[in-house]
């Protein structure tokens, strides 16, 4: 055979060793948030049919689950409510009695490692399942803004290490500083979801926190799943307003918008995994159609791999234990 010329880029790959010492980009367990659902009650674990293997919890057994996940050395949950009652503005959602503050309470008593990050937002909360107030069918960005800053306040004073406000209305990150900071809470991060599409992956989850519109979508505040660009005019504004980390939602299909993300801001970016990319694979593994700790290591890997630091994901406790070898 003729000498011909070309590169041997298998060298690098011909035993595993090499390869792991070539490798690029590394997935670790302290990179991961645990997201869990709280309700009130008591003996409550009643798992969401859309999303096999995660609950709905009350604080009794609440305990059990953060103790595993501190066992498994996953740093950070993110905790969302599900209140007992609902109004038209949210009110149990800044109640200091509310289930996300009495629960932040429990973990922090528990846990005080653990940090604990409250989704701040009004849908779960009111009974039309809108981000914010509505008046005659329309979501009134500017009125909101004073709940949901109230809202962060009280998730703060009872222990959240971070607020991470997931509502899209203009401003909300430099309402939610002016209030923290006025409460004397110029220490809390805000991890704001700065880049958060109107997505068909939110499902499970709007079934999970009983959050679904009952008129209408949140098409006029979430984002367009085309556009690209006003991408990084919505990361760009919650950086002017004080933001410390910049979440983009959902993860799998919007790499490109992570990496976007990435390349022009310098703060911490964070991928939510979020339910129906979940639940896809959840589907999948139990009918046998996939290897579910391969596809999940890659598909937490890719987004990794994307730009993201940090990732918000349901996969979360077992991926940390197969990091792990257990």
């Amino acid at each position: 055979m003729d000498t011909i010329n070309f590169r041997r880029n298998r060298r690098l790959r011909n035993v595993s060793g090499i390869r792991s010492m070539v490798r690029e980009t590394i997935l670790k367990k302290e990179d991961l948030i645990y997201p869990i659902f709280v309700v009130e009650g008591n003996g409550v674990k009643n798992e969401i049919p859309s999303m096999p293997g995660i609950y709905h919890l009350s604080l009794d057994n609440l305990a059990i689950e953060v103790d595993e996940v501190v066992s498994l050395g996953i740093p950070s949950i993110i905790l969302f409510g599900l209140p007992n009652s609902k109004d038209d503005v949210g009110s149990e959602a800044y109640s200091d009695e509310g289930i996300v503050q009495k629960a932040t309470r429990f973990v922090k008593e528990r846990h005080p490692n653990l940090v604990v990050i409250a989704d701040t937002c009004l849908c779960q909360y009111t009974d039309h399942g809108h981000c914010g107030i509505v008046r005659d069918g329309e979501i009134l960005n500017d009125e909101s803004l004073n709940l949901l800053t109230k809202t962060a306040v009280s998730q703060a004073k009872a222990g959240a290490d971070i607020i991470a406000p997931s509502n899209m209305m203009d401003g909300f990150v430099a309402a939610i500083r002016r209030g923290l900071d006025a409460a004397g809470f110029g220490d809390i991060p805000i991890m704001s979801y700065a880049v958060k599409y109107s997505s068909a992956y939110y499902g499970p989850f709007r079934q999970a926190a009983n959050s679904s519109p009952q008129f209408g979508d949140r098409k006029t505040y979430q984002m367009d799943p085309a556009n690209r660009i006003e991408a990084i005019r919505e990361a760009e504004s919650d950086v002017m307003e004080g933001a410390d980390f910049l979440i983009v939602k959902p993860a799998l299909s919007y790499l490109d918008i992570i990496r976007d993300v990435k390349n022009n801001f310098t703060l911490p970016v964070v991928a939510y995994n979020v339910s129906g990319e979940y639940s896809m694979v959840k589907a999948a593994a139990l009918n046998g159609w996939i290897n579910e700790e391969d596809i999940v290591i890659e598909t937490l890997t890719s987004m990794k791999r994307a730009g993201a630091d940090i990732i918000m994901t349901y996969h979360a406790k077992d991926a940390a234990r197969w990091l792990e070898g257990k």
